[in-house]
């Protein structure tokens, strides 16, 4: 299956400005760009790359003074079968967990371990530990948050999300990941794209989509408690602690974005009779 990927971003700016971008495609999965997914910019100007400290491919550039067009639009090849579920993972003890991953444990920015404790404990420590009990976490924050997109806010983290019962992706994402670290399952922020393939009409408005990854079984398995069933066509873009390791753009300086759009579209091929 072949999906299109891209999106516009229109910033207005009072003054020349810089800006940290997180738009490209993950590195693991550049192999299966069939079209490139290079970052446009309208007017042009010089733009520079870096891999952050996460592994994440990463963009700088000085936007001038007014209104700048940001856009890119690649194809990339994708299995089009949906997420995976591996039932059978365990959850390795601390001592064993890999150091790389113990970052992963810690307290962050949108994800307050030391105020969701013993929250979690009473809540999770009578489940199987592994995916049973990932699983069950995201289930719970899946039904303990209400989907709103008109209530979002960027300074909400994990805890508020859990007292206000409201959120976007991102809140369903950092509640979990709060929970899973306090269970001690290492869990990292995800962002990227996510196709509408095999839901029922009418599709949402076009956005980036927020998930977690929970180290479980010896590997990094993917959970999405904001949609909390197997999806189709999710392309990865980055990884962090949080969503603060993976904004997608970071400006140093006032702005107003004027336009938003993203699109992750199926590309269905006409085949001769």
């Amino acid at each position: 299956m072949k999906l299109r990927i891209g999106y516009e971003l229109v910033y207005k700016f009072p003054q020349p400005t810089p800006i940290i971008l997180v738009v490209n495609v993950h590195e693991t999965r550049v192999p299966d760009l069939i079209e490139e997914d290079r970052l446009s910019a309208d007017p042009s100007i010089e733009i520079s790359s870096y891999q952050d400290g996460f592994g994440n491919r990463c963009t700088r550039l000085l936007a001038p003074e007014g209104v700048l067009r940001l856009s890119a639009d690649g194809v990339i090849q994708d299995s089009g079968l949906p997420d995976e579920i591996s039932a059978e993972a365990w959850q390795d003890d601390v001592p064993d967990l890999p150091e790389e991953h113990l970052v992963f444990l810690l307290g962050s920015r949108y994800c307050e371990t030391d105020l969701l404790s013993n929250t979690a404990w009473q809540l999770f420590s009578g489940i199987a530990p592994g995916y049973p009990r990932a699983k069950a976490i995201c289930d719970y924050v899946h039904n303990h948050l209400s989907f709103n997109y008109g209530n979002a806010r960027s300074t909400r983290s994990a805890a508020q999300s859990y007292e206000e019962r409201w959120g976007v992706c991102r809140d369903f994402a950092h509640l979990a990941i709060a929970f899973c670290r306090c269970m001690n399952m290492p869990a990292r922020y995800c962002t990227g794209y996510l196709s509408d393939i095999g839901t029922p009409l009418p599709y949402p408005p076009g956005d980036f989509a927020a998930w977690m990854e929970v180290w479980i079984g010896g590997r990094w398995h993917m959970f999405d408690p904001r949609n909390n069933v197997p999806r189709i066509g999710r392309v990865l873009m980055a990884r962090g602690r949080d969503a603060s390791d993976v904004a997608i753009a970071t400006t140093f300086g006032p702005n107003m974005l004027e336009s938003f759009r993203v699109w992750t579209e199926e590309i269905v091929e006409n085949k001769a009779n």
